[in-house]
């Protein structure tokens, strides 16, 4: 066979390519010889971490992935759920951190051209995205120019092909410094009849490219920059980072979307992490059947490209069709029409085998199954990690001298209002184009974004819409990892109950350090099991997501980061509701109880900086009755502003309803509570709503009926915001500092140059 490989030698290279010499030898055992270049290649990258998932695969069987409206789970591109009237949507989050950390803008980039692929993949034309962001501490240049580049990235991508950027988050922390997280996120709409999967069939069908040519660009990028931790090495892999073409991504959108639309192909796939090697054998694998490629018909930008490199490149823009002989022609016709080649480069067999070949030498030919499904599976030893002992024990109120008074107290409001943690993100958002394709019913800096269901450019318009959020707090996770877990599906699910959307389904990115360090894999299964029993105690279930390991630079892993997006449904689009207060007059109303919990709070990490402490509890049942009391007063049009109280506690949540509303309001909170308690405590499982005085009595009986804690707590007006003996803050003043933070942070020379002119 061509490409053949010394016996001697090819332990060696498969030890530089990532395997594990028990890896190897399975290889071997599997092909009875020694395997070829391109083979061993191609193993290599289909049994990485990032591909294989061989050290999450047992604990991800945690997840509840069915229900009702599930029409399609965990496996496929993408997950899909039916919203109603025929309608679905599909929906994923992957990662794309390690070449972010390397390459920024283009990392981020096609980290949003990926998952924008796996979903019209599906079937499903784009509609939105999400991105959840974690960086370090912006007080330095490098940490500066990464979460610059990223965001660039992914306004850039994203604007240039006309899919708005509607929601997300970001979080500054040390824990991040070398280790940057590139979370994106991304909605398709389509019919439930137009769902297709990447299941390829009928033996003599043809293999069709479609897309951009293939080069050496991001050979082994996203599947061996993301199965390895960071050392003095990283920024030699510069080369691995893939490169982004926007404009080639909406032609393909646009002609894979026509080609389904007209019944033209069997199956279709994404061309990601390893390339043809992934989308081919996983192709082949889900439909039990055989494929040859010829690798001299791979269309390429370079020349003398290896076998291997044709095979493993993750050039991007790319897609693999399946196509009958007879509709060759018309799928070419229209790929033509949209400026793109679709090129024959190969066909389904009936062998079951994945045979390469240059021209008439075969350089590769494998089980077709043993490559996306035979990785080792492997059940690593967790120990809970020493840390946590110490951490948890620390008690924030009894062992630190907090501040007292109406100035000190108000000072703190203000100083957690220019948190990078808490100010506001326009910054990030102007960079966005998030009403293209006038779906967009509720703009970024609100609880959640909704988005109409409907395709208005073909005149097609419901009253129907969906309410989506992406949310984690790796703070937490690392105190708790269990309760820190439940507490992103938490708050994900109360910020789209806040928009009046009932929560559906969820993916995730599962960030995490070594699996290969038992207090690493601890955290994680423990994260997967908080996830878990909260999805299933509130049936909502986990359709699609991602895991990404090896999250550390020199031996410092993350904090956990287990991120949640998690899509819901409003019946009636009227009904959806933002935090700003509205009128003069309304009532203040807090549903849920407010606890002595600082443990892990912006406020302890502000004020104090320190991270130690129990974070809030979560109360499963509790979350839910909350929930269903204010979907219901939405829904009864009583609701006429909702907050979900996070970071920075009720006064913060206060505060950025008064400033989306630029109205001020007069709060009684009680003094049960010290006062750095009761105003910057996180207890989860609260939500500050208004709603006229004549619908409090119809609110209280919604929340007595469901046992859910319900406290008048003020009224909105004037222009501050006044909480008696505890805090006078202007709404003005409290505007500038938390919409001018966040740039502040970024560009400090151009804040100390204005400051200058001020004072001269």
């Amino acid at each position: 066979m061509r490409d053949d490989l010394p016996a001697d030698l090819a332990p060696r290279l498969a030890e530089e390519l990532g395997l594990k010499l028990s890896e190897y030898e399975h290889v071997v055992e599997i092909l009875g010889r020694t395997p070829t270049v391109t083979e061993l290649y191609m193993y290599s990258l289909m049994w990485s971490e990032h591909c294989s998932y061989k050290h999450s695969r047992k604990s991800l069987r945690m997840f509840p992935t069915e229900g009702p409206a599930v029409l399609q789970g965990p496996g496929e591109n993408a997950g899909v759920i039916g919203v109603g009237d025929g309608w679905a949507v599909a929906f994923k989050m992957e990662s794309h951190n390690h070449p972010s950390a390397i390459e920024p803008y283009q990392g981020a980039a096609t980290g949003v051209g990926g998952i924008i692929r796996d979903i019209f993949t599906m079937g499903a034309r784009p509609i939105a995205s999400l991105n959840s962001l974690r960086f370090g501490t912006l007080d330095k240049p490098r940490q500066r120019y990464l979460f610059e580049g990223a965001v660039a990235g992914i306004g850039g991508y994203g604007n240039c092909l006309g899919v708005p950027t509607v929601g997300g988050e970001v979080y500054f922390e040390e824990a991040y410094e070398g280790n940057c997280l590139i979370n994106a996120m991304a909605i398709g709409l389509m019919r439930e009849e137009d769902l297709m999967l990447a299941v390829a069939a009928g033996p003599g069908n043809l293999i069709v490219l479609i897309g951009s040519t293939t080069g050496r660009d991001g050979i082994g990028g996203a599947s061996v920059l993301a199965s390895q931790e960071f050392d003095e090495k990283a920024e030699d892999k510069r080369p691995s980072v893939q490169v982004g073409d926007p404009f080639t991504e909406k032609l393909l959108i646009e002609a894979c979307l026509e080609l389904l639309q007209r019944d033209l192909l069997v199956a279709l796939g994404d061309l990601g992490a390893a390339g043809l090697t992934s989308s081919a054998s996983e192709m082949a694998s889900r439909g039990g059947v055989g494929l040859e490629i010829d690798v001299t018909l791979v269309p390429q930008r370079e020349d003398a490209m290896k076998p291997f490199e044709i095979m493993v490149s993750e050039s991007q823009e790319r897609m693999l069709a399946v196509v009958t002989p007879e509709k060759l022609g018309e799928v070419q016709d229209i790929c033509e029409h949209w400026g793109l080649p679709a090129t024959v480069i190969g066909q389904v067999t009936d062998t079951g085998r994945f045979v390469i070949r240059e021209g008439d030498e075969v350089v590769g030919d494998m089980p077709a199954a043993t490559l996306a499904h035979d990785a080792p599976i492997y059940d690593p030893p967790a120990e809970r990690p020493a840390y946590l002992d110490e951490l948890q024990r620390f008690d924030p109120l009894s062992e630190l001298d907090h501040p007292g008074g109406v100035e000190m107290l108000t000072a703190t409001l203000f100083d957690l209002l220019a948190s990078p943690n808490i100010c506001s993100r326009r910054w990030i958002w102007e960079q966005y184009d998030h009403q293209v394709m006038l779906n967009t019913v509720v703009l970024p800096g609100s609880d959640a974004a909704v988005l109409r269901i409907g395709m208005p450019g073909r005149g097609e318009v419901t009253e129907r819409a969906i309410a989506a959020s992406s949310d984690c707090n790796g703070r937490y996770c690392y105190l708790d990892p269990y309760t820190g877990a439940q507490i992103a599906v938490a708050e994900a699910a109360r910020n789209v109950a806040c928009a009046g959307g009932r929560p559906a389904a969820i993916t995730d990115c599962l960030n995490f350090g070594s699996p290969e360090k038992p207090e690493v894999f601890w955290t994680f299964t423990e994260s997967i099991r908080g996830m878990a029993d909260a999805c299933r105690a509130w049936e909502v279930p986990v359709i699609s997501g991602n895991v990404s390991f090896y999250n550390e630079s020199f031996g410092q892993p993350i904090y956990p980061t287990p991120t949640v997006g998690l899509v819901g449904v409003l019946e009636d689009v009227a009904h959806h509701t933002t935090l700003g207060f509205k009128q003069a007059g309304d009532v203040v109303v807090l549903l849920g109880e407010t606890g002595a919990e600082l443990g892990g709070s912006e406020y302890l990490k502000v004020v104090h900086e320190t991270v130690a402490g129990l974070p809030p509890r979560v109360d499963l049942d509790a979350e839910a009755a909350l929930r269903e009391v204010l979907l219901a007063a939405i829904g009864e049009g009583i609701v006429r502003s909702a907050h979900d109280c996070s970071e920075g506690g009720i006064a913060v949540a206060l505060a950025e309803s008064c400033i989306a509303g630029a109205v001020g309001a007069d709060i009684h909170l009680g003094d049960e509570l010290p006062p750095v308690a009761e105003l910057f405590s996180e207890t989860q499982g609260r939500v500050v709503v208004t709603v006229a005085e004549d619908a409090v009595e119809r609110l209280f009986e919604l929340a007595f009926e469901a046992a859910v804690p319900f406290a008048v707590i003020g009224t909105v007006g004037g222009e501050v915001l006044r909480i008696e003996g505890l805090v006078e803050a202007g709404v003005v003043e409290m505007s500038d500092v938390f919409e001018g933070a966040l740039a502040g942070l970024v560009h400090p020379e151009e804040t100390i140059a204005t400051e200058e002119l001020r004072e001269g």
